[in-house]
């Protein structure tokens, strides 16, 4: 596919292809837009505005031509960032920016990166085909330029991870060699920890003991399998069978794998056996790094044994390791679980005075746990800004939960505004929580408009939020049957339906569901193999191995 026709193509995508979907109409018009006379003096509010204000791509793609804005590198990451969870505007704004200037590679990999998240992988496969191109870089059509790097096939890797579709994940680590890449270690760990990160372990471990004839067993390998059993899933259990594979088959343990043995004992409440492990550790010589200390400390303090997990820190010092970020928010999270706040307090300010660290999400997010008013909450929130930190869709997720929980719905729907306003959501997540916030606070009607709302963005629902709401929906119908010709209900309340209602939910055949709302899956024509398995249209085919017998195979 050359590059013209595939710019084209590109814009049939997402212009041509979404004509049929049903949007949220709004009322605002473009001319309403105050900063569209001088979009010099805030680009970035002036294109959040003109997508506020449009019904769908094809009328913020005409309104991006005429609003006279100039798009530079840093714009564009900016934007992409804000719209990183409507794939739809991200899109349209990229293909508008390109015309003006060619894309970065950190540019691709961001667009890229929102379309492997919405699972949209034959349009993110489309735009590293143009980065293969001459036309990407803006070069002539004889050039043999390319922006595609390892970094952009691992990114695919990852997203492929994240959808669990090991299989493609698999053979995307395969298409190195199409790109005139070398795979080597370090790329094999690459596709190890894309797997580990979002749960794949089983599958990874079985890559590393199928593939041990090309990439040869090393301390790294094993532990990155040991942290996705040990803190990813959590099993305590298969943990301790990769650390008796290691030792059977000579691979040494180092001080990682001591830490991912004592973080996953910790995390399960098991200070006998940390400590086991810690006196095994300094017995064999092998001396402990911040990661092993800060596994401690979150046991101590996780056990109740705050002032042991303080003692400790002064320790690390002593011995010359400066605590990082991790080590004070492991402290102060173990302070807030156990309602010693002040004391968490005095860690956050010791941390940021005398040790110069930046708190993180991850520092503010126990004190959000523990506050117990609306006043706290904002106050926290101004704080939080005040250090340089910006509340993520997780925090707001947290505080929308929490309101609900409450009965607040006026903050529920501040904190939803202002979520939207920073550009750090709404997303699917954000829009179950907030759906079924309303829903538990009786606020049905409000509960349905957003979820219209959601789907109106091809966001896919859970099972149980679409259940909930047929079934009020089917106690409406029911309820308009007993509405007399006065408009007077029957006093029965039917919003809810009786409880030997049998629920029948409609399932829309394969024909009518919405194809945006399927994962694209790209076909594969080839049939290779090597020694990672053979591979058709994704499907791996396991090696054999001993190992098979205590293992999932991959399907």
């Amino acid at each position: 596919m050359r590059s013209i026709g595939r710019a084209k193509w590109l814009c049939t995508v997402v212009h041509g292809g979404m004509m049929g979907v049903r949007l949220k109409a709004q009322t605002h018009s473009f001319t309403s837009i105050g900063l569209y006379s001088n979009p010099k003096e805030d680009p970035i509010k002036l294109i959040v505005d003109l997508r506020s204000s449009s019904s769908g791509s094809v009328e913020l793609k005409k309104k991006l031509e005429q609003s006279g804005v100039a798009a530079s590198p840093e714009l564009v990451v900016e934007i992409l960032s804000r719209f990183r969870n409507d794939w739809e505007s991200a899109f349209t704004f990229f293909l508008w920016a390109g015309k003006q200037q060619p894309h970065s590679a950190r540019e691709y990999h961001s667009m890229i990166s929102i379309l492997g998240k919405m699972r949209k992988f034959d349009t993110a496969w489309a735009l590293i085909d143009e980065m293969r191109t001459c036309a990407a870089s803006g070069l002539d059509s004889d050039c043999s330029s390319s922006l595609v790097t390892p970094q952009t096939l691992l990114l695919m890797i990852r997203k492929y991870s994240c959808a669990h579709d090991v299989g493609k994940a698999i053979h995307t680590f395969y298409a190195y060699k199409r790109f005139a890449f070398e795979t080597g270690m370090d790329d094999f760990h690459g596709l190890l920890s894309a797997l580990c990160r979002y749960k794949n372990v089983p599958e990874a471990e079985h890559l590393l003991f199928c593939n041990a004839h090309v990439f040869p067993f090393n301390t790294k390998s094993f532990n990155i399998i040991l942290n996705g059993w040990a803190n990813i899933i959590g099993s305590p259990r298969n943990a301790e069978r990769i650390w008796a594979e290691m030792t059977n088959r000579g691979v040494l343990h180092d001080a990682i794998s001591y830490s991912c043995l004592i973080s996953c004992h910790s995390k399960s409440s098991n200070l006998t056996k940390v400590l086991t492990i810690f006196r095994r550790m300094k017995k064999l010589n092998v001396e402990p790094d911040t990661k092993v200390y800060n596994a401690l400390i979150y046991a101590l303090g996780k056990a109740g044994h705050l002032s042991e997990a303080t003692n400790l820190m002064k320790t690390m010092q002593e011995k010359g390791l400066a605590p990082t970020i991790v080590t004070y928010n492991s402290l102060i999270k173990t302070l807030c679980k156990a309602g010693e706040i002040d004391q968490a307090k005095h860690i956050l300010h010791q941390m940021m005075e005398q040790r110069g660290l930046v708190p993180t999400i991850q520092t503010y997010h126990p004190f959000f746990r523990v506050v117990t008013t609306g006043d706290q909450v904002f106050e926290l929130l101004e704080k939080m800004r005040s250090t340089g930190c910006s509340p993520n869709t997780d925090t707001y997720i947290m505080l929308i939960r929490k309101f609900c929980r409450w009965r607040q719905l006026d903050n529920v729907f501040k904190l939803w505004s202002e979520m939207s306003e920073n550009g750090a959501g709404p997303d699917r997540s954000s829009y179950i929580v907030l759906i079924h916030g309303l829903f538990l606070n009786r606020k049905l009607e409000e509960a349905h408009k957003y979820y219209t709302e959601m789907i109106d963005k091809h966001y896919l629902p859970e099972p149980r939020t679409e259940e909930m709401l047929q079934a009020w929906f089917s106690g409406k119908q029911h309820t308009s049957k007993f509405q007399t010709t006065d408009g007077e209900v029957d006093p029965v309340d039917r919003t809810q339906p009786a409880t030997n209602t049998k629920l029948v939910i409609y399932k829309k055949s394969p024909q009518e569901k919405d194809f945006r709302q399927q994962p694209e899956s790209r076909k594969v024509h080839s049939k290779e193999r090597n020694a990672y398995g053979s591979i058709y249209l994704g499907y791996v085919q396991p090696c054999f191995d001993p190992v098979e017998s205590f293992i999932d195979i991959v399907e």
